[in-house]
């Protein structure tokens, strides 16, 4: 039996989280499917962190990112980088994932290569062509060159049919990210920062922090660090652990207003495994990420949402997260409420994920052999 050639195509930390499950399924199945790892390391230090927690080796590493890159610069040199990696394999698909540029980019190579595309946690919207900028408009350009839509959810797959996408080329799958998260975290993990290890979460109300969205960039970060501040003079219980993004401009607003300030630990990055599992001590999040949205229901976090609109709708809906943008009264009457009323924080904490199930990966790549008939078995959908 002749085998299939699948081709894996990402280039940021958020994508090698979501598609490792993936890889690490497809490559259960090496009797008919060759599986080949592309990265185009649109970001660099933070991919390879997750390439070597999941212990997985790229076949093709374009090395693309450069020091102030623009997307004119990761949109052309991964275009260029893909076109020699696809004259030497010519795979038979190729998978991409989520709304990054690597992501549109990708689906572009394989589409000017004439080579089908899958697309993981397809079907996102916002409706906003600029918010998120750019992920918005990578998520439909990705979508309109994809042959197989793998769509998280039930509300990811109607947008796809509203856009006028076949039914049976959406595929409901339940998110990846969901079965990365329970293969990393663990309840006796130790934190190789020390300060992680010694912070009393049982008797401290520990509020994690994320920011990073260039539309947030300026006064709306500094309104939602002063509603932080005031929180921290009104409950003397909490404490605010903030892993600082490395953008110049975010750690600049981040240093003049919450610096040196009494129980705010601003901490470098984490790596993927630390980080979800210091998600799962924390007691509120505070995020503008997309991924964590679907990360942090699934250990039972609320999550007040740093954004006016959100490409995961499924999370309001449930309750598992609340828009709450970035003026000051907003976010600090959001976060008092669930630092306040037990009740509304149990509902919160206590709903049903609609993200997945931990068995994403299986659906994907069960979906992939269906229909190359490698497999009689008809794959399930996910019910979000």
């Amino acid at each position: 039996m002749q085998k299939i050639k699948v081709m894996t195509i990402f280039g940021t930390r958020p994508e090698a989280i979501k598609m490792s499950p993936v890889i690490l399924e497809l490559f259960k199945h090496s009797e008919v499917i060759e599986t080949f790892v592309t990265v185009t390391a649109q970001h660099r230090e933070m991919l390879d962190q997750v390439l070597r927690l999941f212990k997985i080796q790229p076949d093709f590493d374009l090395n693309i990112m450069t020091q102030g890159q623009t997307l004119f610069d990761i949109t052309s040199r991964a275009l260029g980088g893909l076109h020699g990696v696809f004259e030497r394999v010519n795979p038979n698909i190729v998978f991409v994932h989520g709304d990054t540029t690597t992501t549109f980019v990708g689906a572009l190579a394989a589409f000017y290569n004439q080579i089908a595309v899958a697309h993981v946690e397809a079907g996102l919207r916002t409706g906003n062509k600029y918010s998120p900028f750019p992920e918005e408009m990578n998520r439909k350009l990705t979508g309109a060159l994809t042959d197989l839509h793998f769509a998280p959810t039930d509300t990811a797959k109607n947008n796809l049919l509203n856009e006028g996408v076949a039914q049976n080329k959406i595929f409901v799958t339940g998110n990846t990210v969901i079965d990365a998260l329970y293969q990393t975290v663990s309840a006796d993990y130790k934190f190789s920062d020390e300060l992680l290890n010694k912070i009393d979460y049982e008797h401290k109300r520990i509020i994690l922090v994320t920011t990073h969205r260039r539309e947030n960039l300026g006064e709306p970060l500094r309104q939602v660090y002063r509603a932080l501040k005031k929180l921290l003079e009104d409950f003397a219980d909490v404490e605010i652990i903030f892993p600082v993004h490395k953008n110049p401009r975010v750690r600049e607003i981040v240093n003049s207003e919450l610096g040196n300030i009494e129980r705010v630990h601003l901490i470098e990055p984490l790596d993927y495994e630390p980080f979800a599992n210091l998600m799962s001590r924390a007691h509120l999040i505070l995020t503008d990420s997309g991924g964590i949205q679907e990360e942090a229901p699934a250990l039972g976090k609320p999550v007040l949402v740093l954004r006016d609109t959100t490409e995961r709708p499924e999370a309001v809906i449930a309750e598992t997260v609340k828009l709450v943008g970035t003026e000051l009264e907003k976010v600090y009457g959001a976060a008092k409420v669930l630092l306040t009323d037990s009740a509304e924080y149990k509902k919160m904490a206590t709903a049903k994920n609609p993200y997945g199930d931990g068995r994403a990966a299986k659906r994907i790549v069960q979906t992939l052999l269906w229909k190359y008939n490698l497999s009689a078995e008809k794959p399930e959908s996910f019910n979000s």
